[in-house]
């Protein structure tokens, strides 16, 4: 599908203000409205857990478990996705890659990198905006192999 440059920048400005959202819910503990960001049947899947998280039910079970323990440790985490690759496959359906970086902050302590991942989604037009259908992130330090 052909676009304009101001059609193509519109839909690269709706993508960025949807995962600006979104990664603001997840850091902000909003587990359930983080997870109403993906369809009802969506998946997560990543190179750092052994099987893909399907439906959004169980979705909200892992990320509430992984709150939680991240809590237990004084830790705080706050996720930056850039450098957005948005491909337009239908009116109502985009892949897009980013790279996502992982802060680490303690108490009182200094802001760290935690991680680095390319995060691979299936975005779907939902009434109110996008919805992720699914999601790999794919954590550098556990890929097989880099990138040349």
């Amino acid at each position: 599908m052909t676009q304009s440059p101001q059609g193509t920048a519109d839909l690269h400005h709706q993508v960025q203000a949807f995962y600006a959202r979104q990664m603001q819910l997840l850091d902000a503990g909003e587990v359930e409205a983080w997870a109403d960001t993906f369809t009802e049947d969506g998946v997560f899947s990543a190179n750092a857990h052994p099987e893909p998280t399907k439906g959004r039910a169980a979705i909200v079970a892992g990320a509430r478990a992984a709150r939680e323990k991240l809590a237990a440790t004084g830790m705080r985490h706050r996720h930056w996705l850039g450098m957005l690759d948005v491909r337009e496959i239908s009116e109502n359906l985009l892949e897009v890659r980013s790279y996502a970086l992982v802060l680490a902050i303690p108490r009182g302590g200094q802001a760290t990198v935690h991680v680095h991942t390319t995060c691979d989604d299936e975005l779907v037009r939902a009434d109110d905006g996008w919805q992720v259908a699914n999601r790999h992130v794919t954590r550098d330090d556990l890929a097989a192999e880099l990138d040349g």
